[in-house]
Order: structure tokens, then sequence, then C-alpha cells
């Protein structure tokens, strides 16, 4: 404060921030509270380190810390991976275990339990009426699988596997980061984990989409047709609902596709002791595009529109026989190194 008692702002170390403090005699403790006004100027882990320095250097340590109202979750991916970089860890963990480390890191729960289903915005505003299936445990995926019931089918166990055989290469890059004596090729590996964690998660939300592609041509079939308009409303959602049918598992495929990049270079510089797990990711990769081929084919064959049927037909060959190529080239890879 100023000589007449009023609040004087000091410029800081971060923009984008205002912040005061006080003492609190009855807890013998001080308290910073601060208003990130952008995001993306200062993030908050790097709000949280510039106030653990200035403790530091004050002779005192931050003790915990609290979040008023709900954060977005790419502020505590982003704060989960800089602490990881900064402890020389690969960043290419689940979004689960990010999240974990980044209240840890930031000392969130230790004034109080913190729940990220209640505190992330993006979780808060899942309906957690409507369970998906990659929500399920191994077995009731299996389980549900093998019922009477047509969905979940191949396109989307062929997601899955294409999702198994990523995260197989993504266990390679993170195991090649925390090699003893490639200390310096940790960002290279890091950066391949975090790449491999992206392909991942697009693979599991295609096991749902593929699972909802399903359902909504099984919708159209269902809708009225007791006239005319009727008849071409119900023919128009038929036909919007195969070119999904059709374009999910072609991107199944591209995705899956995508993956087997990363598995070639975990089986060509990775961990060596790990390089048959390269070589079932490859297996799983390549069956993946395989499944999701059989999908794209059997959904063309629906389409009215042929000319569109062909052309999905013509890139889906193509993917499928860089797929298998790809995969003898890593397969021919890792027979090398056993």
């Amino acid at each position: 404060k100023d000589a007449n008692g009023h609040a004087v702002r000091i410029p800081g170390t971060c923009k984008s921030l205002k912040a005061i403090g006080w003492y609190i005699e009855e807890y013998g403790i001080a308290q910073i509270s601060m208003n990130l006004t952008n995001i993306n100027v200062t993030p908050v882990h790097i709000a949280f380190d510039e106030v653990c320095k200035s403790a530091e250097k004050r002779g005192m340590r931050v003790t915990g810390s609290e979040l008023v109202g709900l954060i977005p979750l790419n502020c505590l991916l982003d704060a989960g991976k800089y602490f990881l970089k900064k402890q020389q860890r690969s960043a290419g963990v689940s979004e689960k275990e990010l999240v974990k480390i980044a209240v840890k890191s930031l000392g969130l729960d230790e004034l109080a339990p913190f729940d990220p289903n209640k505190k992330v915005i993006e979780y808060v505003m899942l309906d957690g009426g409507n369970k998906i299936l990659i929500d399920n445990n191994l077995k009731e995926f299996v389980d549900e699988t093998a019922s009477e019931s047509p969905a979940p089918g191949g396109g989307s166990v062929a997601a899955y596997l294409g999702s198994l055989g990523v995260s197989l290469a993504t266990m390679v890059a993170n195991l090649s980061a925390a090699k003893k004596g490639w200390e310096n090729q940790f960002d290279y590996f890091s950066d391949w984990a975090e790449k491999g964690q992206q392909l991942k998660d697009t693979l599991l939300f295609l096991v749902d989409e593929d699972t909802r592609a399903f359902n909504a041509i099984m919708s159209a079939f269902q809708l009225p047709r007791n006239n005319e308009q009727e008849i071409a409303a119900r023919k128009t959602a038929i036909q919007d609902a195969t070119v999904f049918a059709i374009e999910t598992p072609l991107k199944v495929m591209k995705t899956a596709y995508e993956s087997m990049t990363l598995i070639a270079e975990m089986a060509e510089k990775g961990n060596p002791n790990s390089v048959s797990d390269a070589g079932v990711g490859a297996l799983c990769a390549r069956s993946a595009v395989y499944g999701a081929y059989l999908n794209v084919k059997i959904n063309t064959g629906s389409l009215a529109d042929k000319e569109k049927a062909n052309t999905y037909v013509v890139e889906a060959d193509k993917i499928l026989q860089q797929a298998i190529d790809k995969e003898q080239a890593i397969l021919a890879t890792v027979t090398s190194k056993m």
C-alpha cells in the first residue's frame, strides 16, 4: 500500500496474472491468491513454480494449493507433462496419470481431497449416465462382444486392437526414455511416447465411435415410412448413416497405419530388450487396419452413390497394402534383432 493506504500494483515475473498475498497469524502461514487472466500466457504450473521460487528465496516452502472453481483439462495435462520433464521422466503417459501427477505436483490435494471428476470442466460435463465401451474392464468388454448384441462388432474390436498395438510401442518408447545410459536420447523417446498416447486415445475414441455408427444405421432403418416424405427422409438418413459407418473404420485404418511409423521406430531404435513387444504391436496394428478394411468394404456395398463408394474402396485398398508392407518390414527388423 502507498502512504494513503491505497493498494499499489507491483509488476511481477508473470504476465496475465493478478495476485495478492497476506499473512494469516492464527495459522502461522502466508497465503497468495491468484487470478490467471490468460492461461495461454501464464499457465497454472508456471505461476505455481514462480511462487515456489519466491518462497525458497525467503527460506520458506509452498505447503499446498487450492483451486477455486473449475479448471480446463489441458491445464492439468500440461502441468503433468511439465513436472515429468523436470524429473527427466517421459511425458508419454496416460491422461489419468498426467492428471494425478499434476494434482500431486501442484499440491492440490494437500488442503483437501481433490476429485478431478468434480473439478475438471470436461469431466464435469460428461454424461455419467451413458457408460461407453472403453469404460468397461477387459472382461466386461469381452463379455459384451460375445453377447447376442450385434455391437460392439468387428469395427470396434479392430479399433481396440489398434490401441493395443500403439500402446505396446508407447511402452517401448517410455522404457527407452528411462534406459540408463540413453539420457541423451530422452527427448527423442519421450516425444514419440507422447505421440503414441495421442494415437492411442484416438483409437480408443473410435472403439465407441464405430458402435455409434452401427447404432445410427439401425436407428435410420427404424424410421417411419408411412408416406412419400417419410420414405424419402428415411432413405436419406440411411445413406447418411452409411457414410458415417464407412468413414469411421476408414479413420481407424488411417490411425492404425499412422501408428506403424512409431512401431517401426521403436523396433529399429528402441530398447532392444523390448523389440518383441514392438513386433506384437505391428501385428496388432496390421490386424486393426485389416479389420477396419473389412468394415469399409461391407458398408460401401450399401452406399447408393457408387462413385463415392469406389473412392472409399480405392483409398482403403491403398492403406491396407501399405500396412501389410509395413508390417513385413517391421517384423524383418524385429527378427534381425532377436
